[in-house]
């Protein structure tokens, strides 16, 4: 460890940090930090500044979120790498905002929070939080675990991939394609397919459930949260958005009605519905 690096053994309470600080860290490597974007999740304004900063230092892209409704807004639309969850929050707390989360999103997360029992830190894990670290802890070791978590999501998402006909969709990179048969290739050409974070998520449902039925209640409840409030029709008009931009756009029947049951995913041409 150089000299350097051992002005930086400080806290993140150690606010005279935030102006001037040199990082004798380690740089991140550019796979690990290149445009990885993680969302601070953290009611304290002066904390959630100071770890921004740091990070903004070490070359990722920053949001933040004060409140935990707003911070699950982000997390579930915002295309993050990473979430920074803090546990006491105003409006959702961090446990709370995880469990909706973890319906419908495996965004990596880090817990932070100011109680250290044994049992907050289980009941984190067992929530689905990849990492916990209680406060106050050394900026060091937070960007150590976040290079860790990282490398594991990014390791993981080799493999998370799921592919039913011609749909591909990369759940890492949140991206869906289209294989178009082409008579002059043989591997064919793909086509990007624009969705919205709802639609991403009720296509990847479909996906993970192909040829099976799913009814509109088991939609509601893996895409939207159990105590959704919304219009009884939200899940036939989230379907006929997919329709649109799949179905109708590559001229395929994918999306199938299930009258009077729900809907199901499979590949075939005959039009019930």
């Amino acid at each position: 460890m150089t000299k350097n690096h051992k002005s930086r053994k400080a806290t993140f309470w150690d606010f005279g940090l935030l102006k001037g600080c040199e990082c004798a860290m380690q740089q991140a490597s550019s796979d690990e930090t290149a445009k990885a974007r993680i969302l601070i999740v953290e009611d304290e304004e002066k904390i959630a500044r100071f770890v921004e900063l740091e990070l903004l230092h070490e070359g990722y892209l920053v949001e933040k979120a004060f409140d935990g409704r707003n911070g699950l807004d982000l997390a579930l639309n915002g295309h993050f790498d990473l979430l920074l969850l803090d546990v006491l929050l105003p409006g959702l707390n961090g446990f709370e905002l995880l469990r909706r989360l973890r319906k419908t999103s495996s965004l990596p997360v880090i817990m932070l929070t100011a109680k250290d029992g044994i049992m907050d830190t289980v009941a984190g894990l067992d929530m689905g939080a990849d990492d916990y670290m209680t406060k106050p802890f050394s900026i060091e070791e937070l960007l150590a675990r976040i290079r860790l978590v990282l490398r594991k999501s990014r390791k993981n998402s080799e493999k998370v991939e799921l592919n039913y006909g011609p749909l591909h969709m990369d759940l890492a990179r949140h991206r869906v394609s289209f294989q178009l048969n082409s008579e002059s290739t043989q591997s064919g050409v793909e086509q990007e397919i624009e969705l919205s974070s709802r639609e991403f998520d009720l296509l990847r449902v479909f996906m993970e459930n192909a040829e099976l039925l799913l009814t509109r209640d088991q939609l509601l409840e893996k895409v939207w949260d159990t105590d959704f409030m919304g219009e009884s029709n939200v899940v036939d008009v989230y379907v006929r958005y997919l329709r649109q931009k799949i179905d109708q756009v590559f001229s395929v029947k994918l999306i199938h009605t299930v009258r009077g049951l729900g809907y199901t995913l499979r590949l075939e041409n005959q039009h019930d519905g």
